[in-house]
């Protein structure tokens, strides 16, 4: 298969104008296909707004929650949450024994009585 193009060969037939190739990579540059577009750089003292979305606020909230984690695996009686991997002191979770891990409260009120199959369960 030939990385070119002849318009018009797609029907099976040749095409009536030969001698016009063009490349493959042309057409898809040319054509609008959903792509997304060209990122550039702000200029100065501007920043991307889209919408109500705070990038910059989710980044500062993530950094405090993983330095929070950090901290509380530094603990002797700390532990992780089977389900969103954050440590927690033992006494913060509650251990499922049918599944065999520990939950904290907010993956335990989102998961519920729903039971979910562990590949390794973690020891009491």
């Amino acid at each position: 298969m030939s990385n070119l193009y002849t318009p018009g060969s797609g029907s099976g037939g040749s095409s009536s104008n030969s001698s016009s190739f063009v490349s493959r990579r042309d057409i898809r540059a040319s054509h609008v296909t959903g792509a997304l577009p060209i990122v550039s750089s702000p200029g100065p003292g501007k920043t991307y707004s889209t919408g109500s979305f705070d990038f910059e606020a989710m980044l500062v909230s993530l950094h405090e929650l993983f330095e929070h984690d950090r901290q509380v695996a530094s603990q002797p009686d700390s532990t992780r949450c089977g389900i969103c991997y954050l440590h927690f002191s033992v006494s913060e979770l509650h251990y499922r024994d049918e599944e065999g891990f520990y939950v904290c409260s907010g993956c335990e009120r989102a998961v519920g009585k729903q039971t979910i199959p562990m590949l390794r369960q973690q020891q009491k």
